[in-house]
């Protein structure tokens, strides 16, 4: 059976005030979500967006992954509507979603935003999620090249995420995995920062937690402009997994899982 062994960080770099960032790691799940809006919480949104990812976990055990991150999306989307309604002021708060969810032999994910999920096979990186953005559409009409994009002032611009107001319909399919991958789930403040050949030579190095080391260290190395959180996934055979114990990381471990509709940063 397919298991998570995950090591893990959330960093609030060099610049920002506070962390947005939020993060799970499980053995069968992992979960990065970028909080966006600032004054607006962004926090409570990538906070409350794990939880809900967490709460699955003690769900039904016979949906397919793909289905258990369907319901995820929805329920969060739900959760962070409800919060406005009940704090006006909330109003704007959205975060990207990137999750990873195996039972044991199937694997499915789901993305929204600009936060990131790769797959490091054979010495080989492979970027297995799509930006929903403003300058990855330049790019994909031919407009942009990546360089150019990587050097974009429109770069942040997400065209796509959990509350905030815009789309919220999530990339979700089946994910191939096997024993021995290597995934690497990361906000933008290490995507943006550490280019892809920067990354597969880290992520070639042995231990997973040394891994998670070097990935900040590079970030912060790079000026650390935003909140940095990464997940380092080795895909192991072992016992089924549905339930086990998470860590939480960033935001979501700050304000605690029991976060309720409204929850300010004090």
């Amino acid at each position: 059976m397919l298991q998570f062994r995950t090591a893990a960080a959330s960093h609030v770099g060099l610049v920002r005030s506070h962390n947005e960032d939020s993060g799970l790691s499980g053995p069968s799940l992992v979960v990065v979500a970028d909080g966006m809006g600032g004054a607006a919480a962004g926090e409570v949104a990538s906070a409350t967006a794990v939880r809900v990812a967490e709460d699955a976990l003690r769900g039904p055990r016979d949906l397919a992954p793909a289905d258990v991150l369907e319901q995820v999306v929805d329920r969060a989307r739900a959760e962070l509507h409800e919060a406005v309604l009940a704090d006006p002021s909330l109003a704007g708060m959205g975060t990207t979603f990137t999750a990873v969810h195996t039972d044991g032999t199937r694997t499915a994910i789901a993305h929204l935003g600009d936060s990131r999920a790769y797959r490091w096979r054979s010495q080989v990186l492979e970027q297995v999620t799509h930006d929903h953005t403003l300058v990855q559409t330049m790019v994909d009409a031919g407009r942009l090249s990546p360089a150019q994009a990587r050097r974009s002032a429109h770069r942040h611009i997400v065209m796509r995420s959990l509350g905030g107001g815009g789309l919220s319909e999530p990339d979700l399919g089946e994910l191939e995995v096997a024993p021995g991958d290597r995934l690497l789930v990361c906000s933008d403040g290490l995507s943006d920062l550490v280019d892809d050949t920067a990354l597969a030579l880290i992520l070639a190095v042995p231990d997973a937690a040394t891994v998670v080391e070097l990935l900040v260290a590079a970030a912060l190395e790079a000026g650390g402009v935003d909140n940095v959180t990464c997940l380092v996934v080795d895909v192991v055979d072992g016992p089924a997994a549905q339930a086990g114990p998470v860590e939480r990381w960033g935001a979501v471990a700050e304000l605690g899982a029991g976060l309720l509709p409204g929850l300010r940063r004090s």
